[in-house]
């Protein structure tokens, strides 16, 4: 019996490709306006996942000509602090993004901070206002993770209209904003969850399956069907210190005919797809985006 090994999604390397048609447009904003787009990352808190991610976002930043204002404060920082801070970024005309990395601290109110940053410079996309542009077919800002994944999705060259797609997680970072960038391919979309009844049977008749629980192999490699396409964003540390997916890849990969390994499959692109969200505020600044 022949085995099937799906073809990998290489998130590391489109991303290098983002990163490449950035850097071009941003010398081209140098050129022609004098403008360099500015990114700023805000942490509370001492979080060491949240710093490497900080981190990371900065050395991205610097590699495409974004400038980069980091600011970190004590985990004792309050509400109000914290959206003084914000509203004196939102003034800033040299800033075209604000980053506040989540999660914050139990005290903060995260939803009061994600709405005190300005639609226009959320480039994470989390206002209810770039939400309800999501929503409603006119974007702003797409969410990072799952703007990502349709580039990964239009790298095969995978025509998505008609298509029976099967979101596994509910968030507003992933799930939702998934399944309305899935509709707006004409793609006919599932959403489950960890309570979803019949969940392998969903999955199993899915031509793609995206999954974004947090639960390591929550998805069993045997559920998916033949030829079908596998989307993993988990990030998953098991007790040997290994990262997995939430997606069982070694038989998952007998089956599918795209997969995304983790790492380097999802993570890469949502980094990448921050630095164009800022790249595009940017230009709206000067009229050359809509």
């Amino acid at each position: 019996m022949d085995v099937n090994t799906a073809s990998i999604i290489n998130g590391k390397e489109e991303a290098r490709k983002v990163r490449e048609e950035l850097k071009k447009e941003i010398e081209e904003l140098k050129e022609k306006y004098s403008i360099t787009p500015g990114l700023s990352v805000v942490l509370v808190g001492d979080d060491p996942a949240s710093q490497v991610y900080v981190r990371n976002k900065t050395r991205a930043c610097e590699e495409v000509g974004i400038r980069s204002f980091n600011y970190t404060l004590p985990a004792t920082t309050d509400t109000r602090e914290l959206l003084e801070l914000i509203d004196g970024l939102n003034r800033r005309d040299d800033l075209h993004g604000i980053l506040v990395q989540l999660p914050l601290p139990d005290h903060i109110d995260e939803r009061e901070i994600l709405e005190g940053i300005s639609p226009m410079k959320d480039v994470d996309g989390f206002h209810p206002f770039n939400m309800g542009r999501l929503v409603t077919g006119a974007p702003l800002f797409r969410p990072c993770t799952p703007a990502g994944i349709m580039r990964l999705i239009d790298s095969t060259g995978y025509d998505l209209t008609g298509r029976d797609c099967v979101v596994v997680g509910r968030s507003n970072i992933v799930g939702k904003p998934m399944v309305f960038m899935l509709l707006e391919r004409n793609a006919t979309v599932t959403v489950c969850h960890s309570r979803t009844r019949g969940l392998s049977d969903k999955i199993g008749k899915a031509d793609v399956v995206v999954v974004a629980v947090g639960r390591a192999g929550f998805v069993k490699g045997e559920w998916i069907k033949k030829g079908a396409m596998v989307i993993d964003v988990g990030i998953n540390r098991t007790e040997d210190g290994r990262l997995t997916g939430d997606v069982e890849f070694d038989e998952a990969v007998k089956r599918a005919s795209y997969i995304t390994p983790v790492p380097g499959g999802v993570g890469p692109m949502t980094i990448a797809m921050l630095l164009k969200n800022t790249v595009e505020s940017a230009k709206r600044r000067i009229g050359e985006r809509p």
